[in-house]
């Protein structure tokens, strides 16, 4: 068979290159990390049929199915076309898959749905936000956890978005047994306290976590319903300077972080290297080389914040 690949078109088109000669891996997206059951089935004869018979589950809740031959990638996009629209994932062309050399899959802890720690559906904003933002050439990891358990290690991404709650408190149900007062000294921040039988929150010190709603007996706590999130920026591992991702803006709504992210597109194209290898630079290389401040200028931009909503001034990573 012919090897005559270009490259950068098999990658951008979901396929890797691989150690092995003429053979490659398809990638398939999985917003949010939630799928229905009978795309496994499908997944496992593409597996069966065109590969090794085995698949990888990656970091970012994909699928890699290996050692596929080369010359199969225009049937293996025919045969992942049915995923693609079922996860409904955004497509340049049908008859040739998707693209995935750039952002990644938005990846998502299991969320509200199943954790009673989470305070909010995680796969179905991970959803939204791959809608705005993919199909796009520039490296960005977006990752959401339901709380700041942070079970899925947002911190370690581009766009880490942590699950937040106001706790709303009503007296009349409390019965001052101390439990969210106990629970929140022991597993969150020491937010609470018990004054003249009732309890008071300290709103500056407040996380947002939720404990005390749920370790209340009585329901005297509960979640707001306005949703809440903290956004934390530019976490990365990799070969040199891996770091945390920093706070960025706390208690922060939904369409306000989207327009952030999308923002920060027009912001990378404004000042990546364009000499960079691979064409890549990533994205926390050109904060710290533009500077905290012109980053914010750029992902702000038209940005209606609520009031709740606190930016942080300056930013120094660790």
């Amino acid at each position: 068979m012919s090897l005559d690949i270009n490259t950068k078109v098999l990658k951008k088109n979901a396929f890797r290159i691989t150690k092995k000669r003429g053979l490659t891996a398809v990638r398939i997206r999985v917003p949010g990390g939630h799928l229905k059951a009978n795309l496994l089935i499908k997944i496992q004869e593409i597996a069966d049929k065109y590969g090794n018979g085995t698949v990888h589950l990656t970091t970012r809740q994909g699928f890699e199915i290996p050692d596929i031959n080369m010359n199969m990638i225009p049937e293996i996009n025919r045969l992942i076309q049915p995923i693609i629209e079922e996860l409904d994932i955004n497509q340049e062309s049908k008859e040739k898959g998707y693209s995935a050399a750039g952002t990644r899959n938005i990846s998502a802890c299991i969320g509200n749905n199943v954790c009673p720690f989470a305070n909010y559906n995680t796969s179905e904003f991970a959803e939204k936000i791959e809608k705005e933002i993919f199909p796009n050439d520039y490296h960005v990891k977006v990752a959401l956890t339901g709380c700041p358990n942070d079970c899925m290690k947002v911190r370690m991404h581009d766009f880490g978005i942590i699950g937040m709650t106001e706790p709303q408190y009503n007296k009349e149900r409390c019965v001052s047994c101390g439990a969210c007062v106990e629970v929140c000294k022991k597993k969150s921040i020491g937010a609470l306290k018990s004054e003249n039988f009732k309890v008071l929150r300290d709103e500056e010190k407040c996380i947002g976590c939720g404990e005390c709603v749920g370790k209340c007996p009585t329901n005297a706590w509960t979640r707001s319903l306005d949703k809440y999130y903290k956004l934390v920026i530019m976490g990365r591992t990799g070969k040199k300077n891996p770091r945390l991702a920093e706070d960025f803006v706390n208690w922060i709504d939904e369409e306000s972080i989207i327009k952030i992210i999308k923002n920060t597109y027009d912001y990378i194209d404004k000042y990546i290297d364009k000499d960079a290898p691979g064409g890549k630079e990533h994205i926390g290389y050109i904060v710290d080389r533009t500077g905290y401040q012109e980053f914010k200028k750029w992902a702000l931009k038209d940005v209606n914040l609520g009031e709740k909503a606190k930016v942080k001034e300056n930013i120094y990573w660790k």
